[in-house]
């Protein structure tokens, strides 16, 4: 079967682990999800992350973060851009997720980056995701 969201496909198994109180996930491997990993693991929403060679595509394993209790360190994830229907924003008008206490990733022309290292930049770009 094709998916043709990859990157929703990610952020809905990181959802669902953390909502079963899994240790680890895995994810099918690309460049553009192992970027989004390492910001999850900079940002303190997963404690880190790992690419599997498997001789095929590889497979990144994030080991998820949860807080005292058991509760997930990640509350929400929502996919932003889609496929069908891609969203823009520039520099001036990047997202505040959660007033502030959540990140937004961006895909710019310099690279993926949270929407506070792109309003250093002063660049903007296509809003994938949103984590709080």
């Amino acid at each position: 079967m094709q998916i043709t969201d990859t990157i929703a496909d990610m952020l809905t198994r990181i959802r669902n682990a953390s909502s079963a109180r899994h240790d680890t996930v895995d994810v099918p491997a690309s460049n553009m999800k192992k970027v989004i990993a390492q910001i999850l693991t900079e940002e303190g929403y997963v404690k880190s992350f790992q690419v599997i060679d498997d001789g095929k595509q590889g497979v990144i394993r994030l080991t998820l973060k949860y807080n005292a209790g058991k509760t997930p360190a990640i509350t929400g994830l929502r996919r932003v851009s889609k496929p069908g229907l891609r969203i823009y924003a520039n520099c001036e008008d990047l997202p505040r997720v959660m007033k502030g206490l959540g990140i937004a990733i961006i895909s710019t022309s310099k690279g993926v980056m949270t929407d506070k290292h792109a309003r250093r930049e002063n660049v903007g770009g296509e809003v994938l995701a949103f984590v709080w």
